[in-house]
């Protein structure tokens, strides 16, 4: 195609960087801003300073002013330094802020929001020849981000949009605000991105969205995202598919029977509780309660034995006491999640819950949050020795054991989601069989709160397709090597990064 570099044929690619923060959907859009930055000319910097820089940015938490601001200070100098460089940023905060960041750090060249990312490139360009910072925020999605072009971060397992943006109004929560209403692609357009990812290798999905079982609501489908589970059943080579984030209150009964009826729909659910206390999840307009929350956990395990479920919970919301943090340590321990995400209560400019009386002093919140990490950490270590000695075969990873080169292992996901970090022990096995994406047999032999290892012989591979091209990217001179993401990198999208989600 024409690219926006043609004028300047011989002159070399101008580079980029892109880096990420907050959750799973800044992670997609990541991959969606790189491949439209390739799409019109520019190569990912592998060594030394990009020529573009691209901050993807989150609104979610109270220290996410500071820190676009402090790497943007540290990005000052830089630029000073570096002649024809280019500062970008996008995303949640963006949208919030707008001009607020042109002015507070006037060396930016891009300002864009959440409902423009495809942008990007045109914006670059009208700042290098302008001379002057461009700032571009719509109000609501012109062009779904699917339809734009995709530089994946793995070879071998993929994100899968099914809608954009949230209906629900949690008061502690920006994002539904930032990201407009929910939009749902069409079930066809869903499937055809994952049959031609299949094509390429993919082997593992994650269906992705704000609210991802609420999906249907905008044409008027209250089971549509069920059947879209069981239509996954249908693809050929599909090995693996698992969805992020619901939300308990229109987690029904069906999309139950389609997990547990879908061979390939994993046996792991993150479920958001946020707080066991019916008071708070009132205060927070969560509209479940502590009954509602359990009844779901106690169908799907009914229907799922092995399922493994994970949680989000905030600590120290405006107004929680000693009984209702309580309440939340209860629900913790019955519903035996094998990890969650905690967070404590942050104050975010532009929600409700910023302006309730009664909030709850930093050193209760800490104590609090230290306590319910001891209490997380005691269940879910309970619930992973109880999968010690089972076998369970795992799809390679890459990238996901800080320590592998350290203790000699290799790392990899079980069905249920649970990382298992298993010893290179070839004996039974051909030790060149075994690539990212391949599957292999495995004994647990120990449990930790948050992994589980497999120190006997590997007892079998199975080579995939998702190897092949894990194999093939990897040999290719021209291979991508990743979006800079700004957190650690996982090769089956990542279990959810440690940001409050919408759901």
């Amino acid at each position: 195609m024409s690219t926006l570099f043609d004028s300047a044929a011989d002159a070399p690619a101008r580079t980029y960087e892109v880096k990420t923060h907050g959750c799973q959907m800044n992670v997609h859009d990541s991959e969606r801003l790189a491949g439209l930055l390739e799409d019109a000319g520019y190569v990912r910097a592998d060594s030394g300073q990009a020529d573009v820089v691209v901050l993807n940015t989150c609104a979610v938490r109270e220290n996410a002013d500071n820190k676009l601001y402090g790497n943007l200070g540290q990005l000052a100098s830089v630029k000073a330094a570096t002649p024809g460089m280019q500062i970008a940023v996008g995303g949640c905060l963006a949208q919030k802020d707008r001009e607020t960041i042109t002015s507070r750090a006037p060396w930016v060249d891009v300002v864009f929001g959440t409902h423009n990312i495809g942008s990007l490139p045109v914006l670059l360009e009208r700042a290098r020849f302008a001379e002057e910072a461009q700032v571009e925020i719509l109000e609501s999605l012109s062009v779904f981000p699917s339809t734009l072009p995709t530089r994946r971060e793995s070879a071998y397992a993929a994100w899968v949009s099914v809608s954009v943006g949230c209906n629900n109004t949690c008061t502690f929560c920006i994002v539904p605000a930032l990201r407009g209403k929910e939009k749902d692609r069409r079930p066809g357009e869903i499937l055809a991105e994952i049959e031609a990812l299949v094509a390429e290798g993919v082997t593992e999905i994650t269906l992705l969205g704000q609210n991802v079982n609420a999906y249907g609501v905008e044409f008027g489908d209250r089971q549509a995202f069920s059947k879209l589970l069981r239509a996954c059943g249908g693809v050929e080579g599909l090995e693996r598919v698992r969805f992020t984030s619901p939300h308990p209150a229109e987690f029904t009964d069906d999309v139950i029977e389609a997990m547990a009826e879908t061979p390939n729909v994993m046996p792991s659910l993150h479920m958001p509780l946020q707080s066991g206390s019916d008071k708070v999840l009132r205060d927070m307009r969560r509209s479940y309660r502590q009954s509602k929350y359990l009844g779901i956990i106690d169908r799907v395990r009914a229907a799922i034995p092995d399922a493994a479920i994970t949680t989000d919970i905030i600590v120290g919301f405006p107004g929680e006491t000693e009984e209702d943090f309580q309440a939340t340590l209860d629900v913790v321990r019955a519903a035996r999640f094998s990890s969650a995400f905690t967070f404590q209560y942050s104050k975010r400019p532009g929600t409700p819950a910023a302006t309730l009386d009664d909030q709850v002093p930093p050193d209760v919140v800490k104590d609090r949050y230290l306590r319910l990490a001891a209490v997380v950490d005691e269940v879910a270590w309970t619930e992973g020795k109880a999968v010690v000695g089972r076998t369970v075969e795992l799809m390679v990873s890459e990238g996901e054991g800080r320590k592998d080169i350290e203790t000699k292992r290799l790392s990899g996901r079980a069905p249920d989601n649970r990382l298992v970090h298993f010893a290179a022990d070839f004996s039974s096995v051909p030790e060149s069989s075994v690539r990212p994406g391949d599957m292999v047999t495995v004994s647990v032999t120990y449990a930790a709160p948050h992994h589980l290892v497999a120190d006997g012989p590997i007892h079998s591979v199975r080579r995939t397709r998702a190897g092949d091209a894990w194999e093939r990217r990897t040999s290719s001179s021209s291979a991508p090597t990743g979006v800079g993401l700004g957190m650690p990198t996982v090769g089956v999208p990542a279990p959810l990064p440690p940001a409050a989600a919408c759901g």
